[in-house]
């Protein structure tokens, strides 16, 4: 697994960061909307969206005193496609499956 894939896959691996990225998937939100809903100091939970940042999940962008954060959509499409080429593989691996058993049982 490369290091982006990662550092993404842990980013994701934490309730409170999974949490941040299913709201953002909604639309933007400022930091104070995306920290309402966690029960824990603003600091703490601005260090989560550090790591999302890092893991190139999410932006932000601060406009006088509110910083707004987005979803990052090609990291996104990134996981979207890892797991898509899972699937495939494990579709073909199911088939091949399903095949060896019925040729199998015939005997």
């Amino acid at each position: 697994m490369d290091k982006h894939l990662h550092h993404t896959f842990h980013a994701l691996g934490d309730a409170t960061r999974l949490a941040v990225v299913e709201q953002l998937l909604k639309g933007p939100a400022s930091v104070s909307e995306l920290a309402g809903p966690h029960d824990m100091a603003l600091p703490a939970f601005t260090k989560h969206l550090r790591v999302l940042e890092g893991a190139g999940l999410i932006s932000s962008q601060k406009k006088g005193r509110v910083r707004t954060c987005f979803i990052q959509a090609p990291t996104m499409r990134d996981l979207q496609g890892w797991f898509a080429q899972r699937q495939r593989m494990w579709e073909a691996r199911l088939d091949n499956l399903a095949a060896y058993v019925e040729d199998n049982g015939k005997g």
